[in-house]
């Protein structure tokens, strides 16, 4: 038999959340019955251990309702999820009981107001999701502290203020994209265990240089759409990545790779590099570096690798660069793009850009000349 108090908190939990039209999740919970065999509930001896509330099968319609504070009297609770739905209101302060709590998902629905602070009680948490909801106010800085934690995802919700320093050497995943977070980053911030970090849409700032020098297990990094500062460190091209977003901040300097650049996909652009670019980045097959202050020349290797067809996007539209080796009659291969278009040159090769590089094919030569001087 259920303890009691698991068998309340379950009646109250149910009295306050429906299924939305076309879910038939709560119509095994009949409390005549034994509660363990409900749809959702796992029980181990008189406790229940699991709740996922909701049909799990994709396109499930959800639940409607609020989270019951009674959540917090199932004492043995390991594991609770809430499937995408329209639930409301606030997640419950009583969650800071769940001392066994290893695993929260309440995500894709309307959960507002702040993130307990109180979360940063539960110090079996691993993994934490609470992305896409309604969520405001800070990100506790108790959360930070808790010892085993292996992913944070707080993405697509209306948090502000200051990412907290996580000290778990077990985070792998941090996501908290498409927030309204502010503030710098310390050097020693971030765990060197991260191997999945995305911060953009965001208002970050300040350097990350000696951060993600650090953080060499990275396999995607995406900071973009912020307003980081300061260069880029030259090993962090040799880290396993396979997706690098650092596209739309304000970084500087020239960008030297330590070795050949592998990453499938580089993003750069819209930002302030300046130099030369490397022919390191030769190897790179989806490469964006438009929207800078490079100059010199195009190496021509990279020219090589395109008409190859191993670099299938090289963008360099809105540089200083003074010229590319690259004959008039080449053709480019049909699954290759690139664009030059308004650097401080004569394009030797006629080649469709993307529309928001506007109409101007070489950058005014006034500007040029200005440049050489400032370089």
């Amino acid at each position: 038999m259920l303890h009691p108090i698991d068998f309340l908190a379950l009646q109250a939990i149910r009295k306050s959340l429906n299924d939305l039209p076309g879910s038939n999740f709560f119509g095994s919970w009949d409390f005549t019955s034994d509660p363990c065999k409900f749809a959702g509930i796992y029980c181990s001896g008189d406790e229940v251990i699991a709740l996922n509330l909701g049909d799990p099968r994709a396109g499930s319609p959800g639940l409607i309702g609020r989270l019951d504070p009674s959540i917090g009297k199932l004492s043995a609770l390991a594991e609770f999820t809430v499937v995408p739905g329209r639930i409301i209101g606030a997640l419950p302060e009583s969650f800071s009981q769940l001392r066994n709590l290893r695993f929260l998902g309440v995500s894709r629905n309307f959960i507002s107001g702040n993130i307990p602070a109180g979360l940063g009680k539960l110090r079996r948490l691993q993994t934490l999701d609470l992305s896409y909801n309604q969520l405001t106010g800070n990100i506790p800085w108790a959360i930070g502290t808790l010892p085993v934690l292996s992913n944070v995802i707080l993405c697509h919700n209306r948090l502000s203020g200051s990412v907290p320093p996580f000290v778990s050497q077990k985070l792998t995943r941090l996501d908290l994209k498409h927030n309204v977070l502010s503030g710098s980053l310390l050097p020693m911030s971030l765990p060197s265990s991260l191997e999945y970090l995305s911060l953009s849409w965001n208002q970050l700032t300040g350097p990350v240089d000696h951060l993600l020098a650090r953080l060499n297990r990275l396999n995607y990094l995406d900071i973009s759409l912020n307003r980081f500062t300061g260069s880029i460190p030259g090993n962090l091209f040799r880290f396993p990545i396979t997706n690098l977003q650092l596209q739309r901040n304000q970084f500087t300097g020239p960008v030297y790779p330590v070795g050949q650049v592998t990453i499938p996909i580089v993003d750069l652009s819209f930002n302030r590099f300046s130099g030369q670019i490397s022919p390191l980045f030769s190897g790179v097959q989806i490469l964006y570096m438009n929207n800078n202050r490079f100059t010199g020349q195009v190496p021509g290797i990279m020219v090589d690798r395109l008409l190859s067809a191993n670099i299938h996007v090289l963008y360099l539209q809105h540089n200083f660069l003074t010229g590319i080796a690259i004959n008039p009659a080449a053709e480019i291969p049909v699954r290759s793009s690139l664009c030059l278009q308004y650097n401080c040159m004569v394009l030797p090769v006629q080649t469709p850009c993307p529309l928001k590089a506007g109409k101007q094919k070489s950058r005014p030569t006034a500007q040029c000349g200005v440049w050489k001087k400032k370089g």
